[in-house]
């Protein structure tokens, strides 16, 4: 130990979420040993919170370069999971039934963006509808997704955390809440009164890129936004993911519901309130109307990475400092494009899909 330095790696991941871990896992798989930091818990921010669906809620209304990313992840999942499943013994619940789209009056535009992807979209009859979906209450002509799939997140935290801790070129360092200062082209990271060191930084801090990102000088569009869910209690009233009037419900394998969701620009509150739930509820109601009867048995907060059209940073913004974040409400989905990317740029290999859109800002 040389003065006040405690620990150095090839590679230092601050932020250890889906998009953290899974960036870290890369990078060590390429050969680098990395030391990842987390405020809390690894996986108990954003990754916990959200859905879980493998997919970005109308995916039509998106850029490109997020297509781009999500067509990637969506076929890499299959393999990531059974992978994970196998590593660490964690099922992720990963549940293939499509999704069913009701109450969209973006038909047309939704059916040209599907033409030629894999993620098709196809136009139902209410009977056909009726049949994948008996308790939704639906609209005239529904919208079929059958190829996109939903996650039980949590796990796959818990998995991907698993993952981390047992590689042996991966250390994993929780309850640090980090520092950034100093300038781009010579960062300087602390936790707990020790400085680290490492050959380059990467910022996967989800909501909270922006506040790391302060340290250095560097003005970044990365911020938090709110959104609640509610858990229902095992009813096994939903098949597959059902999506109206931007809610959603996602079944669980035991059966609850998972119902959300709010967008809500409230900086770091992550407080439920009755506000939200009452407006969820009576969602829930509308889309599933035999929720009525049935036990809610939790409501919760987190809070996502909120970016300019959900267009993600991934890239340099210095020789020494990376970024990986502001996926928005896609983080899960977006997760093994973006941490494969984020490897190919650092290892000089030829990247999967054309990194320019992600670049970061680089002007402070």
């Amino acid at each position: 130990m040389v003065g006040s330095q405690f620990y150095s790696a090839d590679v230092i991941v601050i932020g250890a979420g889906v998009i953290g871990m899974m960036s870290a896992l890369e990078l060590a798989e390429a050969g680098h040993t990395v030391l990842v930091f987390d405020k809390g818990q690894a996986g108990l921010e954003a990754s916990w919170a959200g859905g879980g669906i493998i997919s970005p809620l109308y995916p039509w209304r998106y850029e490109p370069p997020v297509t781009a990313l999500a067509t990637w992840s969506q076929q890499a999942f299959p393999d990531l999971i059974a992978s994970l499943s196998v590593s660490t013994g964690i099922d992720s619940e990963l549940s293939t039934k499509g999704m069913l789209v009701t109450a969209t009056d973006e038909r047309d535009k939704a059916l040209a963006w599907g033409i030629g992807l894999s993620p098709e979209v196809i136009e139902i009859s209410e009977e056909e509808a009726h049949a994948l979906e008996p308790h939704v209450q639906l609209d005239e002509t529904p919208l079929w997704m059958p190829r996109i799939s939903s996650v039980r997140n949590s796990r796959m935290g818990r998995a991907l955390r698993q993952a981390c801790l047992h590689h042996p070129k991966i250390r994993l360092l929780e309850y640090h809440e980090v520092f950034l200062s100093g300038h781009l082209d010579s960062p300087k990271i602390s936790s707990r009164g020790k400085c680290y060191t490492g050959d380059r930084f990467v910022l996967a801090a989800g909501a909270w890129t922006g506040c790391l990102l302060a340290g250095v000088k560097l003005r970044c569009p990365i911020k938090p936004m709110k959104g609640q869910i509610l858990l229902f209690s095992p009813c096994h009233f939903v098949n597959r993911v059902v999506l109206a009037n931007g809610r959603y419900a996602i079944p669980r394998a035991d059966g609850r519901i998972v119902f959300g969701s709010t967008l809500e620009d409230v900086g770091f509150e992550k407080v439920p309130d009755r506000h939200a739930f009452e407006s969820l509820y009576a969602s829930a109601l509308s889309m599933i109307p035999a929720l009525e009867q049935t036990p809610l048995e939790a409501q919760w907060a987190g809070l996502r990475p909120g970016s300019p059209g959900g267009l993600p940073w991934i890239g340099a913004v210095s020789d020494k400092l990376w970024v990986n974040s502001g996926h928005f409400r896609n983080g899960v989905v977006l997760s093994p494009a973006s941490s494969r990317l984020l490897c190919d740029l650092m290892m000089d290999r030829t990247p999967i899909i054309d990194p320019t859109p992600y670049q970061p800002w680089k002007a402070s």
